[in-house]
């Protein structure tokens, strides 16, 4: 009976080691995992222009508020002239874009990917307004690590799919369906997806079931760039909350560029 007693109590108190080692774990997991920068001091060049079904001014008025709120100094431009003030761009932390269906200078494209690219400046943006600004621009593109060439069937209603569920962009994120364009596009195979969406093959029936990312980071040189093809108009993005928190949450980690190490990712997941 003693030997009973003394075994059980030994599972009893195994247990209860497991349990607490368990929990304390878990908070140190909770602990260690990685968060949001914070825009506290940032220095945000947004640019914007180009077609205006893309909304640009409804956006500015809308972001900016908010990234002031969260500390930065934001500067506003209306053109790309900007640019090509070397000063300036080497002060700049952050670049946001809504420039859909433009032309860049050959010296206004260099001076905005040295910036990214040697500087380290962070670059951030959504829809046609970064991934359809520059057709023209393939060392943009390749910055970028996508084109827009197709959104079968317009506004239509599709599911964005969450990948990752531990980048700090995604993280607490369900899937969840959105009624925009659903962006078709050339993607560049080195970019960290945190999200794709399914073409079903109703509008055009020979991508019937083709994967598509939605949402990406990734790097160009020393500078961290994070798009998503979400955000046709400002309503889209509005309508479904999750939409916006990702470009809220994607501004802020591209805005820690100079200030944080590289992220690696050796096997990209897309």
């Amino acid at each position: 009976m003693n030997s009973r007693r003394k075994f059980i109590g030994k599972i009893a108190g195994a247990s209860a080691l497991l349990s607490t080692t368990t929990s304390v774990k878990a908070s140190v997991d909770l602990l260690t995992q990685p968060v949001l920068p914070s825009l506290e001091g940032r220095k945000i060049l947004f640019t914007y222009g180009g077609w205006d079904g893309h909304e640009p001014k409804k956006f500015r008025d809308y972001m900016t508020p908010w990234l002031k709120e969260e500390g930065a100094e934001v500067l506003l431009f209306d053109n790309l002239d900007c640019y090509t003030d070397e000063s300036l761009m080497k002060e700049i932390d952050l670049v946001i874009q809504i420039f859909t269906m433009s032309e860049i200078t050959r010296e206004q494209e260099k001076g905005l990917l040295t910036a990214v690219k040697e500087n380290g400046t962070g670059m951030a943006g959504w829809h046609g307004g970064m991934g359809d600004a520059f057709r023209v621009n393939t060392e943009y593109q390749y910055m970028v690590g996508g084109q827009w060439v197709a959104h079968p069937g317009g506004n239509i209603d599709y599911k964005v799919s969450i990948s990752s569920n531990d980048d700090p962009i995604t993280r607490g994120l369900s899937d969840f369906e959105m009624t925009s364009e659903q962006y078709y596009m050339h993607i560049d195979p080195n970019c960290n997806v945190l999200a794709t969406t399914r073409f079903n093959g109703e509008h055009d029936p020979w991508i019937n079931g083709c994967t598509m990312p939605v949402i990406w980071k990734k790097s160009y040189g020393k500078g961290r760039i994070f798009y998503t093809s979400l955000g046709h108009n400002l309503a889209h993005v509005i309508d479904q909350p999750s939409g916006m928190t990702i470009i809220k949450r994607g501004i802020q980690w591209a805005s820690a560029s100079k200030y944080l190490p590289m992220e690696s990712w050796v096997t990209p997941k897309y």
